[in-house]
């Protein structure tokens, strides 16, 4: 099956760049369309005033969202994409927690940090089209804050769901996440199988509590 797909950003050197690391990351792309706001993107997609449907063209199977937009926040185009059949992923170069959280709440399946490193961002999207968890360097330095601060019962950023603790391997592994270490880089120097190495990350995910019945 062919993937068609979406990528809703301003900025036409971050267009051109995602446009690369869709083609590096999926090799059956069918149609890669770019849009530059709001209106382009609904627009594109078919949607009718009122209507949370897409109306006329064959749906996309994949969406990019940037978040700052010309005419408005790309948090509104995850809310009317929520109960559209498509994978949904933000690109952005926030890494706080006042974008990650609410993006991941308002349905987003991944969350990419533009700055990342190529083949990073070439893994991780292949990864979230593949149903794993959203976790970028940075993204991954953040968890790692939360991690540590709400263990601390110092955490100060929005209000979260309560975080479990993490496992020292769980830990290990946001430690080689954060520093910009791959998958299969970590399970080698862990001495892991790189699917073990994503259960890990998975558990992390889960502890989070965070999904789009959240928001």
């Amino acid at each position: 099956m062919t993937v068609k797909v979406l990528i809703l950003e301003d900025n036409p050197v971050a267009r051109g760049f995602l446009c690369k690391v869709v083609h590096e990351s999926l090799s059956d792309v069918s149609e890669i369309t770019e849009v530059a706001d709001l209106e382009s993107a609904r627009r594109e997609l078919g949607y009718a005033a009122g209507n949370r449907a897409p109306v006329g063209p064959e749906p996309y199977q994949l969406i990019l969202v940037d978040l700052e937009l010309p005419d408005g926040s790309g948090l509104e185009m995850l809310r009317e994409l929520s109960a559209y059949p498509a994978t949904r992923i933000v690109t952005t170069l926030y890494a706080d927690d006042e974008h990650l959280y609410p993006a991941l709440q308002m349905g987003a399946h991944g969350y990419l940090l533009k700055e990342d490193r190529f083949e990073i961002l070439v893994e991780e999207l292949q990864k979230i089209v593949r149903g794993h968890p959203p976790l970028s360097p940075a993204i991954a330095r953040r968890l790692l804050t939360h991690f540590r601060a709400g263990e601390q019962g110092s955490h100060s950023g929005p209000a979260l769901p309560e975080a479990e603790s993490l496992t020292q391997r769980e830990a290990d592994v946001l430690t080689y996440l954060s520093k910009g270490f791959t998958v299969k880089e970590i399970a080698s120097l862990m001495g892991l199988k790189w699917f073990t190495v994503n259960d890990h990350i998975k558990a992390v995910y889960k502890k989070l509590y965070v999904s789009s019945q959240q928001a």
